[in-house]
């Protein structure tokens, strides 16, 4: 047993296998946000982790070609704009505008609380990145010097409430487009969200992709500058 658990391939099977197994109860029980694969995954790993006493390094080395393929995945986000690059166009004032009120108020909103609240430099270094999608957070991370594993958490943390919660107060403020609903979600609760929009409208869908790739690039610019002044 203990061969099979320190073994090189274990943590790369332990990750798929959670995966799959949320997917698929993700997707019976009705893809409810609080379920999402991603997090079901990370709790049950990071359990597994602790139960079998399995270093962290270790099981880093074993999903090194996971970590390889962050790359790949975060070049592929491009595509979205590309499906709704007319349409983008079409509005682009306001895309423009939603992205800068959104972004100014999500890190003054970040960095407001926890300077008020006395946390130290670091802890405001890795809270930054929770605003753009995971991939975005580990790269974004990396580079202002945040503890990346906290930091990806976090982003998580973010993507599930804003999924949970967005759609609600979206109806709440009667907001019915579904342009406009899948860009805010997008922009919120990144790719959690956006897989959320993707299963109620294809449409919504799309400007959420879309609203989650320009987050990340005009986010990858904003912070490092931001971080500036707390490294």
């Amino acid at each position: 047993m203990n061969a099979l658990v320190h073994a090189p391939g274990f943590g790369l099977a332990l990750t798929l296998a959670a995966y799959l197994g949320a997917g698929e109860l993700h997707r019976r029980l009705g893809r409810p946000a609080l379920l999402a694969p991603v997090l079901v995954t990370m709790v049950v790993v990071a359990v597994v982790l602790e139960v079998l006493r399995i270093p962290y390094a270790e099981y880093l080395a074993s999903v090194s070609v996971l970590t390889l393929l962050l790359g790949p995945a975060t070049v592929a986000l491009a595509l979205p704009l590309l499906r709704s690059g007319r349409a983008l166009l079409a509005d682009r004032l306001a895309v423009l505008l939603t992205l800068v009120v959104t972004g100014a108020v999500s890190v003054t909103v970040t960095v407001g609380a926890l300077v008020a609240l006395g946390a130290p430099d670091d802890l405001v270094l890795t809270t930054l990145p929770r605003s753009v999608t995971t991939p975005v957070a580990l790269t974004v991370g990396e580079t202002i010097g945040a503890n990346t594993t906290l930091a990806v958490v976090l982003t998580l943390v973010s993507g599930v409430l804003g999924a949970t919660a967005g759609p609600w107060l979206l109806d709440r403020v009667r907001v019915r487009d579904p342009r406009a609903r899948g860009f805010a979600i997008g922009v919120a609760a990144h790719g959690i969200g956006t897989s959320r929009a993707l299963a109620k409208s294809d449409v919504a869908g799309g400007w959420s992709s879309a609203a989650m790739v320009l987050n990340a690039l005009a986010m990858t610019v904003a912070l490092p500058v931001v971080a500036r002044a707390f490294s």
